[in-house]
């Protein structure tokens, strides 16, 4: 039996296309009419803006008050004191100072009075004069008096044993005064070790009796300072 209607006059056979475009054309008209707006030409135009009256701004006036300075003060009067010419007026009569060769001027002379300074052997006047060395000219007492001391020192000079067994060497600084009659006092000594410093001072003690430094023609008390080394071989 053959059908009666034409196949391809089947309307159902695109009925899902067509409802999706008539679902997307439905979706489309929904969406423009939610997002369509409107306004109120008479609240924005360009008529109800009032610009000339924004242009007109008042500015406060303001003026510098200027004050007037205060008036000067009246002028003091003059107080004008008449002097009688009846005063008697003492005149002042200056002796002159000057003497004649005939006049004796006595001149009290003081006697000055050396304070009891120390006086660095770099400046003083005459040095302590070491034994041996008087008969040196004086400008070279100096170089005598420090080899006269480098030769005490080299011979009286004796490393300390426990130092020694310890490994202790460096150098001590002494200070010591030739006081005004020559002899040694206020030694004083700074080293890396006790053994060495007592070492030093007993280096120095030994030192004889000098001829005291003179300042002015007196003697002075003459501090003086030298290192010794002690240094293991």
């Amino acid at each position: 039996m053959q059908p009666k209607k034409n196949p391809k006059a089947d309307l159902s056979r695109n009925s899902s296309l067509y409802f999706a475009i008539g679902l997307a054309f439905v979706l489309f008209i929904a969406w423009r009419g939610i997002e369509w707006k409107t306004y109120d030409k008479n609240a924005y135009g360009y008529q109800a803006l009032d610009v000339e009256n924004d242009d007109q701004e008042e500015i406060p006036i303001t003026e510098q008050i200027k004050t007037p300075p205060p008036p000067p003060p009246p002028p003091a009067p003059e107080i004008i004191e008449v002097v009688e010419d009846e005063e008697e007026i003492e005149e002042t009569v200056i002796e002159s100072t000057e003497t004649d060769q005939e006049e004796i001027v006595e001149v009290e002379v003081m006697e000055e009075e050396f304070e009891d300074v120390d006086v660095p052997f770099a400046v003083i006047e005459d040095v302590p004069i070491f034994p041996g060395c008087e008969r040196v000219a004086k400008s070279k007492r100096r170089d005598c008096f420090q080899e006269q001391i480098n030769k005490h020192i080299r011979k009286n000079f004796r490393y300390p044993e426990i130092a020694q067994e310890m490994g202790i060497q460096g150098r001590v600084y002494v200070n010591f005064i030739i006081s005004k009659d020559g002899s040694i006092i206020n030694i004083r000594k700074r080293g890396p070790d006790k053994n060495l410093e007592r070492e030093a001072e007993r280096i120095i003690s030994k030192l004889p009796r000098m001829t005291p430094g003179k300042q002015r023609g007196r003697a002075v008390r003459v501090p003086f300072s030298i290192p010794i080394t002690f240094r293991l071989q």
